[in-house]
C-alpha cells in the first residue's frame, strides 16, 4: 500500500507545477499596451491662446489688405488702359480727318481765287462754295493768316520781308496763300509777306 502511494503522489506534492502560459501571454499583452500608453502620453485637448487668435486675426487682415491693394492696382491699370485707348482712338480720328482736309485744300484755294476774280458773284457757284466751306468748317478746319496780325513762325511762312517805317515788330503785311489748321494741328502754314522794322 505504501508503494502505491509513492507511485501516485498527490496533486501538488513532489512535482513542479506547470507554468500557466495563458496567464503569461495575457500579462505580456497588458505590458505592451501600458508601454505604448506611456510612450504616447495621455490625450490632451489643444486650445488656442489669445496670442494665437491675435496672430490669426492679423494674418486675415493682412491678407484682406493685400487683396484690396491688388484690386485697386488692377482697377487703376484698367482706367489707364481705357484712357490710353480713348486717346489713341481720338488721335486716329484726328489723323484721318486731317488727311481728308488736306486733300480739300486745293479746292478751297480755287474757290478763293474764283471769288477774288468775281466769278462767284450772283451765280449758283456762290451757294455751292458757301456750302462747301461750311462743311469744311464743321470738320474743325479753320483759316489762318490775316493781314496786320503779328507774325508767328509757327503759323506763318514768310516768303518776303518788307522793311516798313513805323513798324516795331514783324507784322503780316499781306497774305499770299491762306493757311489752315485742324484744332491744334497745323495743316498748312499761311504764306505771307512780312513787314519788318526799317533799319536807320
Amino acid at each position: 500500500m505504501a508503494d502505491k502511494k509513492d507511485k501516485n503522489p498527490k496533486k501538488g506534492e513532489g512535482t513542479t507545477p506547470e507554468p500557466d502560459l495563458g496567464a503569461t501571454e495575457q500579462d505580456d499583452g497588458v505590458g505592451e499596451v501600458n508601454e505604448l500608453f506611456e510612450a504616447e502620453g495621455p490625450d490632451v485637448e489643444t486650445s488656442l491662446s489669445d496670442t494665437d487668435l491675435a496672430f490669426l486675426e492679423q494674418s486675415a487682415e493682412d491678407l484682406a489688405a493685400e487683396r484690396l491693394a491688388d484690386l485697386q492696382r488692377l482697377q487703376a491699370e484698367y482706367v489707364n488702359y481705357r484712357n490710353r485707348v480713348e486717346r489713341d482712338r481720338e488721335a486716329s480720328k484726328q489723323a484721318a480727318v486731317a488727311d481728308m482736309a488736306k486733300s480739300l485744300l486745293p479746292i478751297l484755294d480755287d474757290l478763293d481765287r474764283a471769288e477774288a476774280h468775281g466769278d462767284l458773284e450772283g451765280g449758283p457757284m456762290a451757294l455751292i462754295a458757301q456750302k462747301f466751306r461750311t462743311t469744311v468748317e464743321k470738320l474743325g478746319v479753320t483759316r489762318i493768316g490775316v493781314k496786320d496780325e503779328p507774325f508767328d513762325h509757327n503759323l506763318h511762312e514768310a516768303i518776303v520781308q518788307i522793311p516798313t517805317p513805323g513798324v516795331e515788330s514783324m507784322t503780316v503785311a499781306d497774305v499770299v496763300e491762306v493757311g489752315y489748321q485742324l484744332g491744334s494741328r497745323l495743316l498748312r502754314p499761311a504764306k505771307v509777306a512780312v513787314a519788318v522794322p526799317q533799319e536807320d
